[in-house]
């Protein structure tokens, strides 16, 4: 019942990742992920089979905690108002979604006790993991697109050439023990925040 719970986090999770993009975009001009129906929190509208379920799963059996992704919201960025305004906006917006989210489950962690408590830290936990991760500057995740509008236009060109690797190289780094670097730090974040719940004033 409690993997089943977490899980229902880690869809919950990928889904306002993916919202917050395509929210993002349709802010700022582009309504790409509108007329293709994903802008949208109907998590059927967004997941992926491998991202969303296989990998979850294996890494829930591997390293106990279940991570995973959605399918990326499509956007133009030629239909932006402002280039580089949309794109650093859209890029940060999923990530900031889960730090946000993250955040507040760490306090809802702090303020109960007992299994609930242990079930709103783990889903804490998966949010500030999503939000740190993606912003590793590999392409795709949300860093790179970072990177190629804040670095000098001849650092974007060797991103668009690494892309097509990139889907490789993440998944390297994941199943080589990639979550070891940013457990520790996302656990301590976890516990910073649930912790001003119990500040006396």
């Amino acid at each position: 019942m409690e993997n089943l719970i977490l899980f229902f986090f880690l869809i919950f999770s990928v889904v306002i990742h993916e919202y917050s993009h395509g929210l993002a975009a349709y802010h700022n001009g582009d309504d790409t992920a509108y007329l293709m129906g994903r802008l949208t929190l109907n998590p059927i509208a967004h997941l992926d089979p491998i991202g969303s379920i296989l990998l979850p799963l294996f890494l829930a059996l591997t390293v106990g905690v279940p991570f995973g992704y959605a399918k990326p919201v499509p956007i133009n960025p030629l239909r932006f108002r402002d280039y580089e305004k949309g794109m650093i906006m859209t890029a940060a917006a999923g990530c900031t979604a889960n730090f946000i989210a993250g955040f507040i489950f760490s306090l809802l962690s702090g303020l109960l006790s007992g299994l609930a408590s242990q079930i709103f830290e783990m889903a804490a936990l998966i949010n500030f993991i999503l939000c740190f991760f993606n912003l590793i500057p590999i392409p795709p995740l949300d860093g790179s697109r970072l990177v190629v509008v804040l670095l000098p236009h001849r650092i974007g060109e060797i991103f668009d050439r690494i892309e097509r690797y990139g889907i490789f190289i993440i998944y390297a780094l994941v199943f080589a023990g990639g979550f070891r670097f940013l457990y520790p730090f996302c656990v301590s974040l976890v516990k910073h925040f649930s912790s001003l719940m119990h500040l006396k004033f």
